[in-house]
């Protein structure tokens, strides 16, 4: 466990700890406050529209009921 100043002054070898598989605790005042970890993203990046023809939204979608519209400011409230 580092301390926030330690981890400040230890920053490129706490990343390479970190990337050899080893997770490091960061206190404050001693107590736990975050937890650094290897970052595990994606193996592949996103296609985007990858999901072209599989998602479907109705032609009214934009248009909100009139009490909605009123709530949000969009439209002057009824007399």
């Amino acid at each position: 466990m580092r301390n926030i100043s330690q981890a400040k002054a230890e920053l490129s070898a706490l990343i390479e700890a970190v990337q050899n598989g080893n997770e490091v605790i960061i206190a404050k005042a001693g107590k736990p406050v975050a937890k650094l970890v290897a970052l595990r993203g994606p193996i592949q990046p996103r296609t985007p529209g990858s999901m072209a023809g599989e998602i479907w939204i109705a032609p009214d979608f934009d248009n909100l009921p009139d009490d909605m519209a009123e709530a949000f400011g969009l439209k002057e409230p009824r007399s």
